[in-house]
């Protein structure tokens, strides 16, 4: 199995196994819904994504309040669920931007983590069409972004962010959940509300071609 460097608690980097039974959790805190969600991450895995689950035609995120129980679902599914503490996506602070762009500054960081997440959301769900279809615009935009170099944004490059953040956060707040998913065999729990949500921050926006 491939290997993918990680650091342990004491910054020393140690190999983990990556493959698509092997998840990180990723902890959101949001105005409506806060949870722990489980994201897939590594050189086994063809793209980035949300962890999802189909049942009955439509497919489910399985959402926690803490890790140990993310652990214990995944365990129970013989999937490793890893956790090295980095930070949480502050979605709280994008949707607060959101509501008032033209006076509240940019806040770089929680915009690029969003980004990152909300791509890696839709492709969970395989709805890329959720968010809308990017080309150079974004890329500019993304790259402005990643490059601490925001406040260069365009009129354009701006409109065209806050129209994909808005759809990541209509997708984020409506998606289905699962709430306590049992192990396969039993029916779930599932739910349209949040459940309250630790921590891995998603890979980089892929750029259109």
């Amino acid at each position: 199995m491939s290997k993918i460097e990680k650091a342990d608690e004491y910054g020393r980097a140690t190999a983990v196994p990556a493959g698509p039974d092997n998840l990180f959790t990723y902890r959101i805190r949001g105005l409506a819904r806060s949870a722990l969600v489980l994201w897939s991450w590594g050189p086994e895995v063809a793209e980035d994504r949300v962890h999802t689950l189909a049942e009955d035609g439509r497919r489910r995120m399985p959402v926690f309040v803490t890790a140990r129980q993310a652990r214990a679902y995944a365990s129970r599914q013989g999937w490793d669920v890893y956790t090295d503490g980095d930070s949480p996506l502050e979605l709280v602070r994008v949707q607060r931007w959101l509501a008032d762009p033209v006076h509240r500054r940019t806040p770089p960081g929680a915009v690029l983590d969003a980004w990152n997440f909300f791509e890696d959301l839709a492709r969970g769900f395989r709805t890329p069409h959720a968010l809308p279809a990017q080309g150079e615009v974004h890329n500019h935009a993304y790259e402005k972004l990643f490059g601490g170099e925001h406040d260069a944004w365009t009129a354009e490059e701006r409109a065209a962010v806050l129209e994909l953040l808005s759809a990541g956060v209509e997708l984020w707040e409506s998606c289905p959940v699962m709430r306590n998913p049992p192990t396969p065999g039993r029916r779930p729990r599932s739910s349209q509300p949040a459940a309250p949500g630790a921590s891995k921050s998603p890979a980089p926006h892929t750029p259109a071609a």
